[in-house]
């Protein structure tokens, strides 16, 4: 997806847990992706203790706002396994090593590996995951919903026809 670097990378940051670091990019965040300035606007208002504890309400007590793409798909099954292997071998194909804390499938590296390479397959795959977390995160009324559908307006239409 030519052009939506800078915004996967910012999107990255954003769903990561905003610790010091991310407080401080925060005025450089707000500047080179408008399109997350209601989330960036949100998180420069809200005191950090309150805008951690709020990530780990939204993201870490339960799956339904998963930030991990192959959970959508294979859940917690044997086949999650070989999904992951397949998002490490992909990252390696284009050079890079993961090498994170989190699994390769977690959103703000799938995000940064766009970034990166330029290669949208990923996002573009998991689309109907993205859709599904955008609705779910709209619908809990949380302002990490604005950058799920920044994101989700990224990537083309689903094909007539298709599955969701």
């Amino acid at each position: 997806m030519p052009g939506f670097e800078v915004l996967y990378q910012a999107a990255a940051l954003c769903l990561t847990y905003p610790d010091d670091d991310f407080r401080a990019r925060l005025p450089l965040l707000r500047e080179a992706a408008p399109q997350l300035r209601e989330f960036t606007d949100h998180a420069a208002v809200t005191p950090q203790g309150a805008l951690q504890a709020h990530y780990v309400e939204v993201f870490d007590f339960k799956n339904r706002h998963s930030l991990y793409l192959s959970w959508w798909s294979d859940g917690d099954t044997r086949r999650r396994g070989m999904s992951l292997v397949r998002f490490k071998e992909l990252y390696r194909a284009h050079g890079l090593e993961f090498t994170g804390e989190e699994l390769p499938d977690f959103l703000p590296a799938v995000l940064e590996f766009t970034s990166r390479t330029g290669d949208a397959g990923l996002l573009v795959e998991h689309r109907d995951a993205l859709g599904e977390l955008h609705s779910r995160l709209a619908a809990a009324g949380t302002p990490y919903a604005c950058v799920l559908a920044a994101v989700c307006a990224t990537l083309p239409p689903a094909p007539t026809g298709a599955r969701r």
